[in-house]
């Protein structure tokens, strides 16, 4: 079994455990020893994104632990070739890092690819022409994955952008994310009574009013600002970030 494959089945396994309560040394010992694992797994694991952390030989998920007003979260968009990230590339990646209430870091780089179709032209006004003195995609991906790091990755409809970045990761030989995530688009749901819930209906109607649609960092921007009035409607139940992922993953 590869490297990656261990991991993942470490991660679903830990996820099950760890979400309930803390588990001691010698607990995660024979969980590793279970699956056929090693403890050089565990740092690949957190090298990954994964909010796993030691105390006492006590292992516990950062997200169970941590105010979500602590929180690093990381606001994601990306704009690619296609739909299917085994058929296209990304071209554009923007990113909002956030913590205590302010924007920490910022990162927005094009990516070069030889041909942009018309129809993603039309949509985020990106040609190739517009790409072609860009850096290719491995070295892009290396600084966004330093960039992430740790944070909770959060996206308006989160599945695509998380999706294609980690199959984009995995491809160039970083590993798949495994970083906590959090959809703007579940999270509005729960918070904010509309009709619609796309990110341009949501820029309109909260009076966002963010000038640039489908480019990925003006994306990014309009999803932070969409997390922070949604976190003016939280039940005063919600003081963790797992308890804010949890609550954004409720069935309504």
């Amino acid at each position: 079994m590869s490297n990656i494959d261990s991991v993942s089945r470490l991660a679903y396994t830990l996820d099950a455990r760890l979400n309930e309560s803390p588990l001691h040394a010698d607990e995660i010992h024979k969980i590793l020893q279970y699956l056929g694992a090693q403890e050089l797994d565990l740092e690949l694991l957190k090298a990954q994104g994964y909010p796993l952390e030691s105390e006492d030989n006590a292992y516990f998920l950062t997200t169970k632990s941590t105010p979500y007003t602590q929180q690093r979260f990381c606001f994601v968009d990306i704009e690619t070739t296609g739909a299917k990230p085994k058929e296209a590339q990304i071209i554009e990646i923007g990113a909002v890092a956030y913590q205590n209430g302010k924007i920490t870091g910022k990162f927005e780089e094009f990516i070069y690819a030889p041909f942009v179709p018309d129809v993603i032209s039309e949509i985020t006004n990106i040609t190739s022409d517009m790409l072609k003195d860009s850096r290719k995609i491995k070295p892009v991906l290396q600084d966004f994955k330093e960039f992430l790091g740790q944070s909770v990755f959060v996206a308006h409809n989160v599945g695509f952008d998380y999706g294609f970045l980690s199959h984009s990761l995995k491809e160039n030989g970083f590993g798949a994310l495994f970083n906590p995530k959090l959809c703007t688009i579940n999270l509005a749901k729960q918070t904010i009574l509309s009709v619609r819930y796309s990110l341009q209906h949501l820029n309109t109607f909260l009076g966002i009013n963010t000038p640039v649609a489908h480019r990925a960092y003006a994306d990014a921007l309009t999803s932070l600002k969409i997390f922070e009035i949604a976190l003016m409607c939280l039940p005063k139940h919600i003081h963790t970030t797992q308890d804010l992922i949890d609550f954004s993953r409720k069935k309504l």
